[in-house]
């Protein structure tokens, strides 16, 4: 069975190499060209610390507008899998139509979404943050519904026993009970906002990566390469604290 998956692998590789004309011997070859350009050319100097205060004030934009993206998201995100969600949905009408929902925004490339509302709302923070903000809300709300079922179905099936209202098993038992894991996601999703940040910015022309973009097209690569320097110790940073974080909450 393995041997025929591998197989079946390998010739859509073969055939796909075939129609693109991609030789496989030449690409292998290029790679350390590619990196021995790259560490040459990007490698920071003396001289690319004085672009060192830009950098990081566009970073820190980016890393707030990450953050921000991310917490509205959430709010917008737990209401949604409240009422979407199998065991806490209003009916099967709000569960099929909150999932298909999530599943849009999900399913849309951040990059689409980038170039979607730069025609309607031009370059700006704001565009930057929409396109965060959209793609964000379909992970979050999937992950929230797939929470709430698999985690509150105990509590509230106690709570229920007692005679609770809807609203009281909301609140008393569904959000108390997955509190820890909605953090978590809401960590992660941050970091990898900060991320994907960087390649909104150079669609809608903020942020970090407006700034990657102008270094690099002016051939300033030693700058570009002190960009990606900061923003790799940034998400490093964003990293382990959200590890300890979890650490403390799980």
């Amino acid at each position: 069975m393995q041997t025929g998956v591998i197989a079946i692998i390998g010739a859509i590789y073969v055939v796909g190499c075939f129609i693109l004309q991609f030789d496989t011997f030449e690409g292998a070859l290029s790679i350390p060209k590619a990196f021995s350009w790259l560490l040459i050319n990007f490698q920071p100097t003396q001289n690319s610390m004085s672009y060192l205060p830009q950098i990081m004030t566009k970073l820190f934009e980016t890393v707030l507008m990450s953050i921000a993206s991310v917490v509205v998201a959430g709010i917008i995100a737990i209401f949604f899998a409240i009422v979407g969600s199998k065991a806490t949905g209003i009916n099967k009408f709000t569960q099929i139509l909150v999932r298909g929902i999530a599943s849009f925004f999900r399913n849309i490339p951040l990059v689409a979404w980038a170039m979607i509302l730069l025609f309607s709302f031009k370059q700006s923070n704001f565009t930057g943050f929409l396109a965060l903000l959209l793609m964000t809300v379909g992970f979050l709300m999937r992950a929230f519904m797939e929470i709430i079922e698999d985690e509150a179905g105990e509590a509230m099936l106690a709570l229920k026993a007692t005679g609770a209202s809807y609203f009281q098993v909301i609140f008393q038992a569904v959000i108390p009970q997955i509190i820890p894991s909605l953090i978590s996601w809401i960590l992660y999703m941050i970091e990898n906002n900060v991320r994907d940040a960087t390649l909104v910015g150079i669609l809608t022309g903020t942020g970090i990566g407006f700034i990657f973009d102008l270094y690099y097209k002016s051939f300033r690569f030693d700058a570009a390469g002190m960009t990606v320097l900061a923003i790799i110790v940034v998400v490093i940073v964003l990293e382990t604290l959200s590890n300890q974080i979890r650490k403390v909450i799980l």
